[in-house]
């Protein structure tokens, strides 16, 4: 298979930008070009040559959420100018068009690549609209072979829909070896679409937007009133549909739907266009958050006071107050957890009556039924399979269910039957799936990598559900090898080759009791995790771990039940001592949000194999709290350690342990969050042996990898230490010097001093003469006593009351 060792990007403006950035953050080097502005002449310096390209990167840069996953892989991106440059195209293995969407600018462009690029080089363009085939018609025949669209979702980083549009003439080995690169290293889901107007996902997407505009019109429906219905209750991002138009930009979907006008485009839906008051926005240029307001607009509130979140009147234009829909249905489905469930209460085909007069039922019906029949109808118009178009809604859009899988849910038969009663046009493919006898578009298939197989139109039969070798998950595992194990909040799966995962399926994965006293008893010689060698901590869902149950421990702390505290305290620090010294090797493979006690299971590793897009950090002063679960011991060790190894014997107070103290306790004590796991890294969550999974569904795989490489390395525990040098008084005199300072600069709140110093102690290794030989155990100990006396405090008690109402943090 071909190697990519170089990439180039032809244009440096939004898109291309962050497409460099995802690039450098897969430790890819990259050119990123753009035009010379048209006032420096030929013999200006390159500063003044290359500002097109300088600006699009430092916007790159600063963009937020942030493109880079650490600011120093910015490095790994070359500027340049499209007249001075060109020639570096030689150097590399794949050429990204990234350029305005023209048609003639675009081919004016590559004919000048196609004289300079080496043969056999990949050449693919970025456009979202344009035919991918005519863009490079009359070029050479080995330029067509190399040929195609690499269509990437802004932003790139974080959409992971890759979609990959050949031409007739392209090459499959260059396909191929794109495919496989943008999987493994950029993380992205792979789905082959056809070169048909905004390809699947913006194709699906905008019909699904126009539409809804149009049922809200029909149904005198509000902004937030959409909102509201088009959001979680259906799986979809809270964002939902107008909040989602105001971060991608309203001039974006205007422009994706001019790609869509016409009876081609939309098919037997020619009639969608978009509304007169969204037309008025376009002129206004109100586009959303770029331009300070769109759909919604924040106002400034007055001292003291929040902003305020206004939303707009689509009839008069004006904005008010964010109003709150009341919605009947939506009250009652809030309750329902799995998402299957929730659609069929909400469309009424559980039984039960709808409330009368709430237009959540026959809004969403209206918008479901005909998404359906829509997406229907595009096979194999835009995608041979259903399978292309969940896939692409699921990764570009945030579904937690694609078109067919929603469909699934809500039951394709009484759907399709309520369908005829209501007069609506069924689409030909549903009526052929039912006339074969098959009642699903999708069935569970224990022998598919997938573990799922999927109704092919063409064959008229299930087929597994192709995936490539090595994307894996945990429900996968559990339908071909089962579950060891279970409570109501944790399994032990057996992942094949003596490798068991542990896996958390609590309400965000939070900890308690249950989870804790597992972990304990599957680690212990003679305990359910006897047969297996290794174990790998991972889940599916969209968080690791958000930390422990603090509902429950504020429940204790309020009762003043302090035995049951102190005995929570201890149980917790068991199992993160359980993870670090047992005798079979455990790797956390952690991703999304891994915050506190998570955290401290992750610490506790001999190994992590966590994805890129990792979320951690020790957040307990924000309730009010330390970390109390091994988490300070854990960074007290990192700092010895990084102290010890750039001076090794050195004292206790020296220099190098005194900036590695400061670090720890800067991080511990304003709850550092990294953004990325490179952060994480540098923060002391990861070390440098700790390997990063880019692709998410590559991460279960690439632990159980890891896992078997310790086994058959020889694994051996660590043995508790005993001779941790403390930092003790002179380093904690500073500690405490900063944190006065702090509050002198009115930084931190007179209890955020308290917490701060309690932290500094335990961090310590207590007010000892520095150097003084502590244990383990003796760090925990002073943990738990830090912790228990925190949990007495009235005012961090009315920090985790708050943090559990709002989920936001109290400054008291």
């Amino acid at each position: 298979m071909k190697q990519i060792h170089k990439v180039a990007i032809l244009g440096a403006g939004t898109m291309g930008a962050r497409i460099a950035a995802q690039f450098a953050n897969a430790g890819i080097p990259c050119y990123l070009f753009d035009i010379a502005p048209k006032d420096t002449p030929p013999e200006a310096k390159p500063e003044a040559r290359n500002k097109i390209a300088a600006a699009g990167l430092d916007a790159a840069r600063k963009s937020k959420p942030a493109a880079f996953m650490e600011p120093s892989l910015a490095k790994l991106v070359t500027i340049g100018n499209f007249d001075d440059d060109l020639r570096k195209l030689s150097d590399a293995d794949w050429i990204i068009e990234a350029v305005v969407e023209n048609l003639d600018i675009k081919r004016g462009l590559l004919k000048k690549v196609e004289a300079i690029r080496k043969p056999g080089t990949i050449i693919t363009t970025n456009t979202s609209g344009l035919p991918v085939g005519k863009i490079a018609e009359g070029f050479s025949d080995d330029f067509r072979r190399s040929w195609f669209g690499t269509h990437f979702f802004n932003p790139p980083r974080y959409m992971r829909l890759f979609e990959l549009i050949p031409t007739p003439e392209t090459d499959r080995a260059a396909i191929d070896a794109v495919a496989h690169f943008a999987d493994k290293h950029l993380g992205k889901g792979v789905v082959f679409a056809k070169d048909t107007p905004n390809f699947i996902g913006n194709r699906i997407g905008t019909f699904s937007v126009l539409n809804v505009m149009r049922l809200m019109q029909e149904m005198d429906l509000s902004i937030e009133d959409v909102d509201a219905l088009t959001g979680n209750a259906v799986g979809w991002p809270r964002s939902a549909t107008f909040r989602t138009i105001d971060l991608v930009g309203l001039d974006i979907l205007g422009h994706v739907v001019s790609n869509m006008t016409g009876p081609i485009a939309l098919n037997e839906r020619s009639d969608l266009k978009l509304p007169d008051f969204y037309r008025q926005m376009l002129e206004r240029k109100w586009l959303g958050d770029k331009t300070k307001g769109g759909f919604y607009k924040k106002r400034k509130g007055g001292e003291g006071k929040e902003d305020e979140r206004l939303a707009l009147d689509w009839k008069t234009l004006e904005y008010h107050p964010r109003q709150k829909p009341r919605f009947a249905a939506l009250d009652v489905a809030k309750n329902v957890e799995e998402t299957g469930a929730r659609i069929r209460m909400l469309l009424g085909l559980d039984g039960s009556t709808p409330p009368k007069g709430d237009k959540a039922g026959p809004f969403l019906w209206s918008a479901l039924s005909e998404l359906w029949t829509y997406c229907a109808n595009r096979i194999p118009e835009i995608s041979d399979s259903i399978v292309e178009i969940d896939r692409a809604m699921r990764l570009g859009f945030n579904w937690e269910l694609g078109p067919f899988e929603l469909w699934d849910a809500g039951g394709v038969e009484p759907t399709v039957e309520r369908m005829k009663r209501d007069g609506q046009p069924i689409a030909a493919n549903v009526e052929q799936l039912l006339a074969s006898g098959k009642k699903a578009w999708y069935l569970d298939d224990p022998k598919a990598a997938s573990g799922r197989a999927y109704f092919d139109l063409v064959s008229n039969e299930y087929k597994p559900v192709q995936v490539s070798d090595g994307v894996w998950s945990v429900a996968t595992a559990k339908k071909s090898n089962g579950v060891v194990r279970k409570n109501s909040s944790v399994s032990l799966v057996d992942l094949g080759d003596g490798v068991g995962c542990i896996e958390f399926h609590s309400k965000m994965n939070t900890l308690g009791s249950d989870i804790v006293s597992f972990i304990i008893q599957v680690l212990k010689a003679g305990g359910p995790g006897e047969n297996f060698d290794a174990f790998v901590m991972t889940n599916d869902a969209a968080n690791f771990s958000v930390g422990a149950n603090l509902m429950l421990l504020l429940m204790s702390a309020q009762e003043e039940e302090w035995d049951d505290v102190d005995l929570a305290i201890r149980q917790f620090q068991g199992m993160t001592q359980a993870i670090k010294f047992s005798a079979k090797p455990v790797v956390v493979a952690a991703f999304g949000l891994t915050l506190g006690g998570g955290t401290e299971i992750s610490l506790h590793a001999p190994a992590r194999q966590p994805h890129a897009e990792l979320y951690t950090g020790l957040v307990e002063i924000g309730v009010g709290l330390l970390p109390g679960g091994g988490g300070c011991k854990e960074m007290l060790l990192r700092a010895v350690d990084s102290a010890e190894s750039i001076r090794p014997g050195g004292r206790g107070e020296s220099v190098e342990l005194m900036e590695a103290m400061k670090k720890a306790f800067e991080t511990v004590a304003t709850a550092k969050v990294a953004t990325s796991a490179h952060e994480a890294r540098a923060l002391g969550f990861l070390s440098t042996s700790d390997r990063i999974t880019m692709n998410r569904e590559r991460v279960l795989t690439d632990a159980k990898a890891r896992a078997l490489e310790l086994v058959r390395s020889g694994y051996e525990p660590p043995q508790p230490r005993t001779d941790i040098p403390a930092p003790g008084e002179n380093i904690l005199a500073a500690l405490k010097m900063g944190v006065h300072l702090m509050r002198q600069g009115d930084f931190i709140t007179e209890y955020e001093v308290k917490l701060a110093t309690k932290i500094a102690e335990v961090l310590c290794g207590g007010n000892v003469t520095s150097g003084t030989p502590v244990s383990e155990q003796y760090i925990l100990d002073l943990e738990r006593e830090g912790f228990k006396s925190l949990c007495g405090e009235k005012k961090t008690q009315e920090r985790i009351q708050y943090t559990l109402k709002t989920g936001k943090t109290l400054r008291n």
